[in-house]
């Protein structure tokens, strides 16, 4: 059975529109509060996505009023040390495969995005968010701090002082804060959040899948090396799309003043 056939506990899958694959977050009685089935769940349909070939681009998003509103302390509450480090090594496996995969991915934030669900969306590549949604990373106020990556990801997304402010405070931050501090893109009225993922969504399936790879992969290694073995690394992938037929069809299309019509090979 293929995942986009599977009947998951708390995924909802769609391929409505050419090339690009929804992912709804489906516990909205829990404000989509991760636990160790949402997490086994989002990895397999992630995994699986990066290998089916009609899929360019992956949108997430949440049921109800949340995007993702952190571990379901219900589950995690009485965790010995050695679950909880059993518990992070599901969430960081979920979170990288969303971080790296060869498509990029799309978070459209409705409503509240708070630990885990914060730090699905900093992984990743687009983040539109609803005009009213709440975001932040409370767990100080439970005598720990995040541990989904977000005290790794958040400085290479805004300061590290506002990182800082915001791990150590725990306070709550709205859509605008979010836009300004530079972890969203852009900001939407609720109601549009969706249809403005899949706006962008389109936009990039539209592109060179081949191209968007190596464009990712180059700007995610930037985050962890010095500017000259970054750029040894942009130079390794941009050279490689010279062997694609996609360079070819680009090339051609803009010298024939037409549109390129990419195949991914």
């Amino acid at each position: 059975m293929s995942y986009r056939d599977k009947e998951y506990k708390t995924m909802l899958v769609s391929f409505e529109d050419p090339g690009i694959l929804t992912v709804t977050f489906n516990r909205p009685k829990a404000f989509n509060a991760v636990n160790s089935t949402f997490l086994d769940e989002i990895w397999e349909i992630t995994v699986a996505a990066q290998e089916d070939p009609e899929v360019k681009v992956l949108v997430y998003t949440g049921a109800g009023q949340a995007f993702a509103a952190g571990a379901d302390l219900k589950a995690v509450a009485n965790y010995t040390a050695f679950e909880a480090r059993d518990f992070l090594d599901k969430v960081h496996r979920a979170i990288f495969a969303v971080e790296d995969n060869h498509k990029p991915a799309i978070a459209a934030v409705n409503g509240l995005a708070l630990g885990g669900g914060l730090e699905i969306v900093m992984a990743c590549d687009i983040r539109i968010v609803a005009d009213n949604a709440t975001l932040g990373l409370p767990e100080i106020n439970l005598g720990i701090y995040p541990g989904g990556g977000a005290t790794q990801r958040m400085p290479r997304n805004t300061s590290i002082c506002l990182a800082k402010q915001y791990i150590f405070t725990g306070d709550f931050f709205d859509a605008a804060t979010a836009e300004k501090m530079g972890i969203v893109n852009m900001v939407v009225p609720q109601a549009e959040v969706v249809d403005a993922a899949k706006k962008m969504a389109r936009k990039l399936a539209r592109k060179s899948p081949l191209a968007l790879r190596e464009a990712k992969q180059a700007i995610n290694m930037s985050m962890n090396m010095d500017i000259k073995s970054g750029c040894r690394i942009e130079q390794v992938g941009w050279s490689m799309l010279f062997a694609s037929g996609d360079q070819k069809e680009g090339m051609s299309a803009f010298l024939e003043n037409r549109k390129a019509e990419f195949k991914g090979k």
